[in-house]
């Protein structure tokens, strides 16, 4: 049987929104947030080469697989079962929070006050924020052994919430920059206009059209838990199951409250589909 996506019928964009909504993930929930993928791994060239294989990321592997030195990393992670850790896994933070989508609107009402009540009232430390597409990237897929996060739609639609429209006062980082604009690779020429359309381009592409559904398998499918996931190296902390938990057979209301607080404060594994 061959379905509208696999025959270009429907676009990239709008089956991974598809694929959200039957995982129960919602705009309306900041926690179950739609989740995308990062598509390319070419933030520094001048000009975006969409037929080269080496502007994309690797959508077989999740960010924490992205080199071979961090993955060796997480491996040997979950192999030797950190003390302070109650359960064997590769992750013990999320690809999507809360405190993610909101660092990632900050510049957006009411996205701004989300982040600062998720933050105790207040912007975070300049250098910790949201500042460059780039180094986001890098400390996502190498660099940041705790930054495994991945995007949200509004990456491939929204040129709004990469400026600081609203001129809010985000701090300056410790080199001396100070945080206004989003800091935009080389080939967006400064313009969010264009970085959303390249980069709506490339999601589109022929080669992420061709490897998507290794991702989705990741996130939504067979390869989110189990033996396939260890296999992967795609295995999170087991509070990041929600629905693999019974919660109704924790009798313990002290245990009952962590769980649930670790899950609004560090992000949720979408249903598998």
């Amino acid at each position: 049987v061959s379905f509208p996506w696999q025959k270009r019928e429907i676009s990239n964009f709008d089956y991974l929104m598809y694929l959200n909504t039957l995982a129960g993930r919602s705009y309306n929930d900041y926690m179950q947030y739609p989740v995308f993928p990062w598509v390319l791994a070419d933030y520094h060239s001048e000009t975006l080469n969409l037929t080269n294989p080496h502007t994309f990321r690797d959508l077989s592997k999740p960010m924490g697989a992205q080199t071979v030195e961090r993955k060796r990393k997480f491996i040997q992670r979950y192999n030797e079962v950190e003390k302070n850790l109650s359960a064997q896994c590769h992750y013990c933070t999320h690809y999507s929070s809360a405190i993610i989508v909101a660092s990632y609107l900050v510049r957006m009402e009411p996205f701004t006050q989300t982040f600062c009540s998720l933050q105790g009232g207040s912007f975070d430390v300049a250098d910790r924020m949201f500042h460059s597409v780039k180094s986001t990237w890098e400390s996502a897929s190498r660099d940041n052994m705790s930054d495994v996060r991945e995007l949200i739609p509004e990456f491939f639609y929204l040129p709004e919430f990469l400026t600081n429209a609203n001129g809010f006062e985000l701090g300056c980082m410790q080199d001396g920059t100070v945080l206004g604009d989003v800091h935009l690779p080389p080939w967006a020429d400064g313009d969010p206009h264009k970085f959303i359309l390249l980069h709506r381009q490339a999601l589109e592409s022929d080669y992420v059209s061709a490897h998507l559904h290794r991702w989705i398998d990741l996130i939504f499918g067979h390869r989110q838990h189990g033996s396939a996931a260890v296999e992967a190296v795609n295995t999170y902390h087991p509070y990041f199951y929600g629905d693999k938990m019974d919660l109704n057979n924790i009798k313990d209301p002290l245990i009952k409250s962590t769980i649930l607080g670790f899950i609004s404060n560090f992000g949720q594994i979408p249903k598998q589909v």
